[in-house]
């Protein structure tokens, strides 16, 4: 017979594998949500795209951070060249670190010629955790050409609205210490001129990203 007291199903799971469960579904739904507000929605602000009507996903627009070294850096600096963009955390569990590996790999398949041209960026959305130290040492363990990028919570809002990522603070976590952001997971490629080019997740494939850069280089 069974024990009425004893607790059964997902509440008799371990703390972590509940988390870990918690973390996918979220980051599910909100991948789902920001696909979607890729192709609909309210125009973002910044620059990027002021005055085209090209059919194109309203993608992109000025930020003002700072890097892991310190330095503040803006999105003006980058023009000229491709940046591929990517929000997140350096607390997130798996899919940011899948997300980094993938758009490392991407690169790794590039020419060293072709390389030169593309500047990853991870933009934090989680800045009250994710200092330009913490920074500096999270990217160095994905590429070596990849810059972090934090700010006041308000720079980061700024960012994340004009590339229309979404992101909160987890309801089951936020009164955690450990506490878990609930985000969109995309890699953004952008032309030399800022414009959205294409997009890829954290489940696209190396040569895809590569495919996608190479494109966007010769266009």
């Amino acid at each position: 017979m069974t024990d009425p007291k004893k607790t059964t199903g997902f509440a008799a799971m371990p703390a972590g594998m509940r988390l870990f469960i918690v973390a996918g579904l979220m980051v599910v739904v909100a991948g789902i949500g920001a696909i979607a507000a890729l192709l609909t929605g309210d125009r973002p602000i910044g620059l990027a795209q002021e005055g085209r009507s090209t059919g194109a996903p309203l993608v992109g627009g000025a930020f003002t951070l700072v890097d892991q070294d310190g330095k503040t850096r803006t999105s003006a600096e980058f023009a000229g060249k491709l940046t591929l963009v990517y929000f997140g955390y350096t607390f997130c569990p798996d899919v940011c670190p899948t997300g980094l590996q993938r758009l490392a790999e991407g690169l790794d398949v590039l020419s060293d010629a072709e390389r030169a041209n593309v500047v990853p960026l991870f933009i934090t959305i989680d800045p009250a955790r994710d200092t330009s130290a913490v920074l500096k040492e999270y990217v160095a363990q994905f590429h070596p050409a990849l810059i972090g990028l934090t700010g006041t919570a308000e720079q980061v809002a700024v960012a994340a609205k004009a590339y229309r990522v979404y992101y909160r603070k987890s309801d089951q976590t936020k009164d955690q210490a450990d506490y878990l952001m609930d985000h969109s997971s995309i890699i953004f490629l952008m032309g030399r001129d800022g414009a959205y080019k294409a997009h890829f997740t954290h489940e696209s494939k190396p040569d895809d990203i590569a495919a996608g850069i190479r494109k966007a280089l010769k266009g």
